[in-house]
């Protein structure tokens, strides 16, 4: 098949790119070569997907069996590319994510839970907001039809390659070892999902036309948040490193020492009332059409051993914390105020 990956050099792009080559499919990326470099054996076009001008650019002279759009968004992205691209290719995926629903981590949500209020013609350049992902996958089904269009809903990606830093910043800190704060109950359960088996369930799903959404994410309960850091602690974790729980009442009591859920602690998602069922995404769906999830003891251990190869990451500083100062998505706590926590309360 021919296939055009807008985005294709960064994380999930990557490893959709990775999946089709390995099938023999002819792969076009489109992106900005700002995040990495393309793979071999791609044909690599430049343009920024913003811009209607380096779009149109794009499909002249081109057609494609189906696309796949890893990177956009703002509904507007996605408008726009569909506009150009429907007469251009029979079949369009789009990655939404499982914060698209309005439900998401109160209830158990399903394909059929309602998305998050957010029109197809949203105009361009919002602050950043669950909602606009649900614009996004309106504004896929509006430019590609129903027939036409794949939603895959993600869970939290992780593997080789992450820009997201979660995976990375616990395996870096259990290399540097001493006691690391553990946090909550080690028995609550995660739900995250190898990039690796999403981009090959993904690629299933388009060489056989499918249309529909799917909730695509590991299943729940398969795996703890106690394993997951007795597992980063057994890959990575220097001599010695020990890991030190402290309940979830200590870290969120107010004061300079609280600690922020899923950014400080990244994964740690405390036992409070509006975190209830984040993990507990419905991804029966996406399991009973094929979709496998790997141990992961393996993701572990394949983005370990990509981290040893790649060294020390530009956005990360010298106290491991990763992502720009006073970023949204800024990973990690501060040394220091871990420490003093686990003098406090481990």
């Amino acid at each position: 098949m021919k296939i055009l990956l807008l985005g294709g050099s960064s994380f999930l792009g990557r490893a959709y790119a990775v999946e089709a080559l390995a099938h023999g499919h002819q792969v076009t990326t489109f992106n900005r070569g700002l995040r990495g470099p393309d793979l071999p054996g791609v044909e690599a076009v430049r343009g920024d997907r913003d811009s209607a001008e380096d779009l149109a650019r794009l499909v002249g002279g081109r057609r494609w069996d189906a696309v796949v759009d890893t990177s956009a968004q703002q509904p507007a992205q996605v408008a726009l590319s569909v506009r150009l691209l429907r007469e251009r290719a029979d079949h369009y995926t789009f990655v939404s994510s499982v914060h698209a629903c309005a439900d998401w981590a109160t209830q158990v949500i399903t394909e059929d839970s309602p998305l998050l209020p957010c029109p197809a013609d949203t105009p361009p350049d919002q602050p950043f907001g669950r909602e606009l992902k649900a614009g996004c996958e309106r504004a896929a089904l509006t430019g590609f039809g129903a027939e036409r269009t794949l939603v895959l809903s993600s869970g939290l990606l992780v593997g080789p390659y992450e820009v997201g830093g979660r995976l990375p910043w616990w395996l870096e800190r259990m290399a540097r070892g001493g006691r690391v704060l553990a946090p909550g109950d080690p028995g609550r359960t995660v739900q995250v999902i190898d990039v690796r088996d999403f981009a090959a369930f993904g690629l299933d799903l388009l060489t056989a036309g499918t249309a529909g959404r799917f909730l695509t994410t590991a299943p729940p309960g398969q795996l703890t948040f106690g394993q997951w850091l007795e597992t980063c602690r057994e890959v990575a974790g220097a001599p010695g490193t020990e890991l030190v729980r402290i309940d979830d009442g200590p870290l969120l009591a107010e004061g300079p020492d609280r600690v922020e859920p899923w950014t400080e602690l990244p994964f740690w998602a405390p036992d409070l009332p509006e975190w209830a069922y984040i993990w507990q995404v419905d991804s029966s769906r996406a399991r009973a059409a094929g979709l496998r999830c790997r141990p992961f003891a393996e993701t572990a251990r394949d983005t370990w051993e990509w981290l040893r190869t790649r060294g020390p990451a530009e956005d990360t500083d010298a106290e491991g914390r990763k992502g720009a100062p006073g970023s949204l998505f800024r990973q990690g706590i501060e040394p220091a105020k871990e420490q003093r926590l686990l003098a406090a309360h481990g």
